[in-house]
């Protein structure tokens, strides 16, 4: 039963997913959201920190897709943050591509216990080859040791780094939402070949652990747009739950 099962559920998470209205953050700073899709895309050391990334080692549900997606959203989030800092150009487009070559690399070593340090340590041994500043090493190493939920940060001592970090935060989080449940959660449990009761009984925990992330938001850009990107995941993990529940009744 789980295949079919499996299948309804995924195709009722991505219809919900696609009636969803598009989170407030991408429709009210679209100039920064373009802005840093554009330096990933072209800005020749993020390509060359991109070239580094080997799919057959990232984690199935943390892939290209996901250290992209955080890579764009880190850096827009800097775009936004950084003139409330008094930063500007071009200190700002620096930053900007450190936040993004920070969220490429973030999960690095995703496949290993402890993954954030490992990251870090990858990560600097990585820009140091490339010939990367060492304030930039410093900003990026720290971000990735710094970017898991529910785990104490430290400070760096620098407002400039910790936006950096915070940015890496927050984009990384902006992906419990619907993304959560529309694409992660079908390539995890396809992966482990989870059984349909299997996650029956331990989701709702998860949903609550989910729920959480909404108070955990760094920024002010985070605080602010963060919660409705969760929101919308419960939304969705919600409705696959009760549905899951029926098809498990179903087939008892």
């Amino acid at each position: 039963m789980s295949h079919g099962a499996y299948q309804k559920l995924e195709d009722l998470a991505l219809t919900i997913a696609r009636s969803l209205t598009r989170p407030q953050f991408y429709r009210q700073h679209p100039n920064a959201v373009n802005r840093s899709e554009e330096m990933l895309g072209t800005h020749d050391l993020i390509r060359k920190c991109h070239s580094r990334l080997d799919s057959a080692q990232l984690e199935c549900a943390h892939g290209l897709c996901h250290c992209e997606t955080v890579a764009r959203d880190a850096g827009a989030i800097v775009l936004i943050e950084g003139p409330r800092l008094d930063i500007g150009p071009p200190e700002l487009d620096t930053l900007c591509v450190t936040a993004i070559i920070a969220g490429l690399l973030h999960d690095i070593k995703r496949r290993e216990e402890d993954h954030a340090v490992r990251g870090s340590i990858e990560a600097e041994k990585i820009l140091t080859t490339l010939g990367v500043d060492v304030r930039s090493r410093s900003f990026i190493a720290y971000a990735i040791r710094n970017h898991e939920a529910f785990k104490a940060t430290c400070d760096l001592g620098d407002a400039a780094g910790c936006m950096v970090s915070d940015a890496l935060y927050d984009a990384d989080k902006f992906r419990w939402g619907a993304e959560n449940f529309s694409t992660t959660l079908w390539l995890m449990v396809k992966a482990h070949n989870t059984p349909l009761e299997e996650l029956h009984r331990t989701f709702r925990e998860k949903m609550r652990g989910i729920e959480k992330i909404k108070g955990t938001f760094r920024t002010a850009t985070g605080k602010r747009y963060g919660p409705e990107f969760i929101d919308q995941g419960i939304t969705i993990g919600n409705a696959i739950y009760e549905e899951m529940s029926l098809l498990l009744q179903e087939g008892s």
